[in-house]
């Protein structure tokens, strides 16, 4: 996956509002007005969280007459959790390293 498409899907879910939309169509397809409603936003609010959502990849829309269905793109969610992953794996490591010479040393971790 392209470095700028998990960017994207980061700044996408650096919203709390968008966060609980996602985690809303992990149940299952569900409408824009349904959505609005449970987080409690307004519909405009809605439609751009949802567009963003659905711009980085983590929604797909589907038309049903004159409603909006939503629900989550569960591939593209996988590969993001994926780089997540990777980029973790590849520095907790080195975390650990430091914060245990950190302690060694007595210097104050906390600030």
């Amino acid at each position: 996956m392209p470095a700028e498409a998990i960017d994207e899907a980061i700044v996408a879910l650096s919203h709390p509002a968008r966060r609980d939309l996602l985690r809303l169509c992990l149940a299952g397809e569900q409408s824009a007005g349904r959505l609005g409603e449970l987080v409690k936003l307004r519909q405009p609010a809605t439609s751009q969280h949802l567009r963003i959502l659905r711009d980085a990849g983590l929604l797909v829309v589907r038309p049903d007459g004159n409603r909006r269905l939503y629900r989550v793109d569960f591939a593209r969610l996988a590969r993001v959790h994926e780089a997540l992953d990777d980029l973790w794996s590849a520095r907790l490591p080195e975390l650990k390293r430091a914060a245990e010479a950190r302690a060694r040393t007595g210097i104050n971790v906390e600030r």
